[in-house]
């Protein structure tokens, strides 16, 4: 079993942290509200520190999740930061959606203190850091993945590495810009089978059989169809990660035409007060629409 620092216990960090010490590591956690980091102590018999650099001292490995970029740099460097504790051989895994480009920088900074460095970001969402059933993208060398994947494993049902440092991001950039796609095309569906006046709920039941069928209907029609939205990936947090796959689309020449419609859409979910929505709010946005 390994010495492990997490450092970020969000709605996915916090129950990631746990199926590490539920495996028997040896846990150590770090959270910007220290608060959140006592409670996590307390519920799982383990450790907190108050820098990400205390937390990282004498780990084998150091795994983050935290909100973009900038997040990212405030836990790795400086004389606090995790980089700055890390003993040389130890393994530093971000599951952080942030830019390929942070993925990049942070890699370079990891291998010049002789740190190994893997950028894995997760889908599944909440419900799937609490069963252990993430879907990991990982970018880096294959040495530092076959180290951490052991690791990684303790809440992932899928873990594989898609190249160099950035290859995760640009997986979970993938992920999200069909994630979109999909919610809005959902969406539509269930509004037009509202107004032909058929059960909605129904409906999506049986679509969810055949080729229509996936994860975000299986799991978010029937609250959709009841408007609760309250729960779930919050739509400011989709709209960076969208943000982000945009501004690389930018750079690469790719067209994402409906991704940046649905952008579009949820800034207008923001505008009506739905920032911390869950994604499938975007039958909301078409309900109001409909009666303007």
């Amino acid at each position: 079993m390994a010495k492990v620092a997490f450092l970020g216990l969000g709605v996915m960090g916090y129950p990631m942290a746990g199926h590490l010490k539920a495996k028997g590591h040896d846990v150590t956690v770090y959270n910007r509200t220290e608060a959140k980091a006592v409670k996590w102590a307390d519920a799982h018999s383990g450790a907190y520190a108050a820098t990400p650099r205390e937390a990282a001292e004498g780990c084998d490995f150091v795994m983050t999740c935290v909100g973009n970029d900038d997040d990212l740099r405030s836990v790795v460097y400086g004389e606090d930061g995790a980089f700055a504790g890390m003993k040389s051989g130890a393994v530093f895994v971000d599951h952080t959606t942030a830019s390929a480009n942070v993925a990049r920088e942070v890699a370079a900074a990891a291998s010049e203190k002789g740190i190994g460095f893997v950028a894995a970001p997760v889908s599944g969402g909440q419900a799937g850091a609490e069963n252990g059933q993430l879907a990991v993208m990982c970018g880096g060398t294959q040495a530092d993945f076959d180290t951490a994947k052991p690791v990684i494993d303790c809440y992932a049902k899928a873990t594989i590495l898609f190249g160099e440092a950035g290859a995760g991001q640009l997986t979970k950039m993938a992920n999200q810009i069909c994630i979109a796609g999909i919610v809005q095309g959902i969406s539509e569906g269930l509004h037009f089978a509202t107004n032909a006046g058929l059960d909605a709920k129904q409906v999506a039941a049986l679509v969810a059989q055949g080729a229509g069928g996936s994860w975000q209907l299986a799991n978010r029609a029937e609250t959709m169809v009841d408007g609760k939205f309250e729960f779930g990936f919050a739509v400011d947090w989709m709209r960076k990660d969208l943000g982000i796959a945009l501004d690389t689309a930018r750079e690469n020449g790719a067209s994402l035409p409906v991704t940046a419609m649905v952008d579009q859409y949820y800034a207008d979910i923001q505008a009506m007060g739905g920032s911390r929505w869950d994604t499938s709010s975007l039958l909301a946005r078409i309900g109001r629409k409909s009666k303007t």
